[in-house]
């Protein structure tokens, strides 16, 4: 992990939590793709049980952000994000790593993602032991109209 990278979890709405998060999606998400939540979406699905949200900062600053939702055993990264200026260099996956030891932690078995089909991190996801399951044809519609496809990936933490 990144020499002072800290990871904090947040399982209850925090403001300042959702505000890093929220700095950092801005910048991480191209808007041609229309994948950025807003505000009222991270508040909303934070409420529901079973949801964390991690936060990774260098000193005071966020530099990326994980958010799953769990359901009995299982779990879904919804979102994983880190600021352009940040990607290579292990920020993406302390949090991936973080967040599947926090999901073992409270007993879950299996994690599943969707991510867009032309997303560098499905390189990430791979190597930290991900699965392919299925493609999704259209999944996903950019702010210009454009579709695109999603696959869909889940790992097996029993082993």
């Amino acid at each position: 992990m990144m020499p002072g990278l800290n990871l904090d979890l947040f399982d209850t709405v925090d403001r300042n939590a959702m505000a890093d998060a929220m700095e950092v999606m801005v910048a991480a998400f191209d808007p041609a793709f229309g994948e950025a939540w807003t505000l009222p979406q991270l508040s909303g699905v934070m409420t529901l049980p079973g949801t964390w949200l991690t936060i990774a900062r260098l000193d005071a600053s966020p530099l990326g952000f994980a958010l799953v939702r769990s359901v009995l055993d299982e779990c879904e990264l919804l979102l994983l994000a880190v600021a352009p200026l940040w990607r290579g260099r292990g920020v993406g996956e302390a949090l991936l790593r973080e967040s599947l030891r926090t999901a073992r932690r409270r007993g879950i078995v299996t994690m599943n993602l969707e991510v867009r089909a032309s997303n560098n991190a499905i390189q990430l996801y791979e190597k930290i032991g991900f699965e392919y399951v299925h493609r999704r044809p259209g999944y996903y519609r950019g702010n210009d109209g454009q579709l695109y496809d999603a696959l869909s990936f889940r790992i097996d933490m029993r082993n």
